[in-house]
């Protein structure tokens, strides 16, 4: 990565802003579909990604999907949800 590009992360469960504190800065949370917590952000690079994904699976995150979007794509979710799914808490 060179410049800054968007991400969307979204991660199982509707995780409160405690469990996500060290990532508010830097992205969006939208908890508007059951059973997923979505964060949209721009990443700087490579690091800044790795440093991401690295807090999330640190505190038990389960990663559903990771990856570059544009900024029209920033407010849709494409990924289905299960109402069954637990919450992520901390």
């Amino acid at each position: 990565m060179t410049a800054t590009t968007t991400y969307e992360i979204v991660i199982k469960g509707r995780a409160t802003a405690r469990f996500l504190r060290p990532l508010l800065d830097d992205f969006t949370v939208d908890h508007t579909q059951v059973g997923v917590t979505r964060l949209i952000g721009d990443v700087r690079d490579a690091a800044h990604l790795h440093g991401v994904v690295a807090h999330l699976t640190a505190v038990g995150a389960e990663l559903i999907s990771i990856g570059p979007i544009t900024p029209a794509a920033a407010n849709t979710i494409t990924h289905p949800s299960n109402p069954n799914e637990t919450s992520t808490q901390s």
